[in-house]
């Protein structure tokens, strides 16, 4: 099972005392530039701060952050070991970066103490960036995010002895009731992205079209309303695109429509829209045997948008949302969708399939479609793993961004800066457009070699209307995306703060 991590907020005061009286406890202080130390760590201390200076030149520990020095038994300390970690803010932060990412910095410290069980934390920084309880409850999210562990599928481990089961993290801060306050909607959203990490991890012979839904049908506790669309409901809507894709598998599609109403009644909804293939094989075009193995990811965007739903119920997010997600298994078989095909969308557009494993904008393109018509949204945000062309263009550091409206395209480049989820935008023309235009039907659904991500994004285009629009190509950071301090997971889910933040910030009442 994964550890269980329990983290609470107490004073200075009785932190202190923990420590007083703990041999087992490993103790975690911050020390900034010229490894200065807030007041409270000095009383903390007392002489033994003179170890963190002595210690600092044989262990080339300067403060900065993610850096740490590591002492055991210390001298003068009760406890067993001593973990000193920088906090200096960083002078030249990312434009739209914060200088302390207290997010990170619980990650680190969470990385750094591997193996404790009984963590005490003096959270009393020597620089402070912003407001102690809001990064206290950041730096609590960041813990719970690097603690997060997919192991349910392992029946023995080798260090079934050496891996604890549960964690104790107590974390001293100046006002305990209003760190508490403020890690609330924290939670929340590492609640979310943790069920979208999940989701993503999950093999594909347990997360199947049909087990996906009953997955967001969940959020009914919540109180978000889930309505599932079988074949039959998508057959009558024109969902042919979409159908197509899934046609050759034995598992039948799903497209689950999710509604959180907490808005004021009336007002338009956000609305996020997630490319949710559960194994894509390629189809009749099939994929190269090695990594295939990965495609099970290829849910990911769907994945985010069923955490980012969990996320804005879960702290009562004064917004009406609506989350749709597209649900197919792309396989190979005589029933198979072929190239050479010609669907028709549920706008009444036709589309000549060209290759079989250029499948997501099928899916999308009827989503979209659906939600645009049926929901008359403020907004449309889509994410998919869409294609390999974006990591080609952008590796694994930002996410792939298409839209039709500068003022959401800025907004969610900002919010991206500041969450660390970074996306880039990418361009859309008139040029591009015309690549998929087909001969035998309205378009094709690929338009070459060159451009493959943009001319992907045209043919979503043609499904949104007028509707404010963005499209997030997220193929390098929905999976497999790099290793940092808040994420040691294959699947990242990646994109349920960036959204979350981007509600919080401009369209909630």
């Amino acid at each position: 099972m994964p550890q269980t991590v329990e983290i609470v907020f107490t004073s200075i005061e009785d932190l202190a005392a923990r420590a007083g009286r703990s041999e087992s406890a490993t103790l975690v202080v911050f020390a900034g530039e010229d490894l200065a130390q807030s007041h409270a760590t000095r009383n903390l201390l007392g002489p033994a701060a003179e170890l963190i200076g002595r210690a600092a030149g044989a262990a080339k520990f300067k403060g900065k952050t993610s850096s740490a020095m590591d002492l055991l038994a210390p001298s003068g300390l009760k406890v067993a070991r001593l973990l000193v970690a920088g906090s200096h803010p960083s002078k030249k932060p990312a434009a739209g970066a914060p200088p302390v990412d207290y997010l990170s910095l619980g990650g680190s410290v969470m990385g750094k103490a591997n193996g404790a069980t009984d963590i005490l934390v003096l959270f009393d920084l020597p620089d402070w960036n912003g407001d102690p309880a809001s990064a206290a409850a950041d730096f609590l999210g960041g813990m719970k995010l690097r603690a997060y562990t997919f192991d349910s599928y392992k029946t023995k481990k080798k260090d079934d002895d050496e891996k604890p089961s549960a964690v104790s993290v107590v974390i001293g801060v100046s006002d305990p009731e209003a760190a508490q306050r403020s890690a609330q909607s924290r939670l929340a959203i590492v609640e979310g992205v943790t069920l979208a990490r999940t989701l993503v991890n999950e093999p594909p012979n347990v997360l199947f079209p049909d087990s996906f839904a009953e997955r967001a049908k969940a959020l009914e506790a919540l109180g978000v309303k889930v309505e599932v669309l079988d074949v039959a409901a998508m057959q009558a809507l024109g969902m042919n695109a979409l159908l197509g894709v899934g046609q050759g598998s034995v598992h039948d599609s799903r497209c689950v429509i999710m509604r959180w109403e907490g808005g004021k009644e009336g007002d338009a909804p956000v609305a996020f829209i997630g490319k949710g293939v559960t194994f894509d094989s390629g189809g009749i075009s099939i994929k190269p045997a090695g990594g295939m193995e990965d495609m099970k990811g290829d849910m990911a965007g769907a994945a985010c948008v069923v955490g980012l739903m969990h996320a804005l119920a879960s702290r009562k997010a004064r917004v009406n949302a609506i989350g749709a997600i597209g649900l197919v298994e792309n396989m190979p078989s005589g029933t198979a969708q072929r190239p050479g095909d010609i669907v028709k969308t549920m706008s009444g557009q036709t589309i000549e399939i060209i290759n079989t494993d250029a499948e997501g904008r099928l899916v999308l393109a009827d989503v979209l479609w659906h939600v645009q018509n049926q929901f008359k949204p403020k907004f449309m945000i889509n994410l998919a793993t869409l294609t390999g062309a974006i990591l080609v263009a952008l590796g694994t550091e930002y996410a792939g961004l298409f839209s039709n409206n500068d003022e959401l395209s800025d907004r969610l480049f900002t919010v991206g800066m500041a969450t660390g989820e970074k996306v880039w935008r990418m361009p859309l023309g008139p040029a591009y457009d015309k690549l998929i235009d087909s001969k035998f039907a309205d378009m094709k659904n690929t338009g070459g070699r060159h451009a493959g991500s943009i001319t992907a994004a045209q043919l979503l285009q043609r499904f949104v209307n007028d509707v404010p629009w963005a499209h997030l190509d997220i193929a390098g950071t929905g999976m497999s995306s790099p290793q940092t301090d808040v994420n040691q997971s294959w699947g990242s889910g990646w994109g349920v703060r960036l959204l979350d933040r981007l509600v919080s910030e401009h369209y909630e009442s």
